[in-house]
């Protein structure tokens, strides 16, 4: 199979992997992203944010990085989501192999189906993450001995502000645990296409008002630590087999196709 990691904050390049930069031509613009080789010329990786990380949140072309590794032949994907954390369980440093998403942001494009030359399709969103691939990373992150929790809700905001501790009382009281910035579009994007996607979120910080003076803090160390892990983590679980089935290429149940198509 052609797999993928989209590598958020922390993640702009990958150390110990080969890889040569190539651009991909989508309808929706273009991408760099980078494909591996010798015994990783299957595996590319796209880090989110540019590789100078000079994209905000608000400013990623979604569309083009998900139809781009679509146009390659990529049906895996891992994604990163730094995170802040809301909920008591989840202290800076976690790990959360997400199950759910909370959409918070505004005017980001975030379906391949506009209508008109595109069609219009319906896609089933009610588990929005490859079942499959989530329960691979538990597994083999319990063999790793990491400490994953193998569910929680992810908080999407649009950026590149953070949130105000008013919203965060409100994330928590919708059942938020986790919230960043990045995670929608992507993830619905990938479910339109069919791909199999699941991103583990790695708490950078307390969200806002959780721990009094201590939200901003950004936990650098802590970080270049959680990389090599999630790194060896991705990579591991990407070249493992026997995946258990998933409904990731039945999700889009109905497709409506461009009129001129039905004429």
């Amino acid at each position: 199979m052609r797999a993928a990691i989209i590598g958020g904050t922390g993640f702009d390049t990958l150390e110990g992997i080969h890889l040569r930069p190539e651009k991909v031509h989508t309808p929706y613009g273009d991408v760099l992203l980078f494909q591996g080789e010798e015994e990783w010329e299957d595996f590319f990786f796209l880090p989110r944010h540019g590789t100078t990380h000079s994209i905000p949140p608000h400013r990623i072309n979604y569309r083009a990085n998900i139809k781009a590794l679509h146009q390659l032949g990529v049906t895996h994907v891992l994604a990163t989501l730094a995170v802040g954390s809301i909920s008591a369980h989840l202290p800076p440093g976690s790990l959360v192999v997400v199950d759910q998403f909370l959409d918070f942001t505004q005017n980001r494009e975030s379906t391949f189906f506009n209508g008109g030359k595109e069609g219009f399709a319906h896609t089933l969103m009610s588990y929005p993450y490859c079942s499959a691939l989530r329960q691979r990373l538990v597994e083999i992150g319990a063999a790793m001995g990491l400490k994953i929790s193998p569910r929680g809700t992810y908080v999407c905001t649009n950026g590149p502000r953070l949130e105000t501790a008013a919203e965060i009382r409100m994330f928590s009281i919708l059942g938020g645990d986790v919230v960043g910035m990045t995670g929608v579009p992507e993830a619905p994007l990938a479910r339109e296409l069919g791909l199999h996607y699941a991103a583990l979120a790695y708490s950078i910080n307390w969200a806002a008002g959780i721990e009094s003076g201590k939200e901003i803090t950004f936990l650098e160390e802590g970080v270049a630590t959680l990389k090599k892990s999630i790194l060896t983590l991705f990579l591991q679980t990407l070249k493992s087999s026997g995946l258990s089935s998933c409904d990731c290429e039945s999700a889009r149940l109905t497709f409506h196709p461009p009129e001129e198509e039905r004429a």
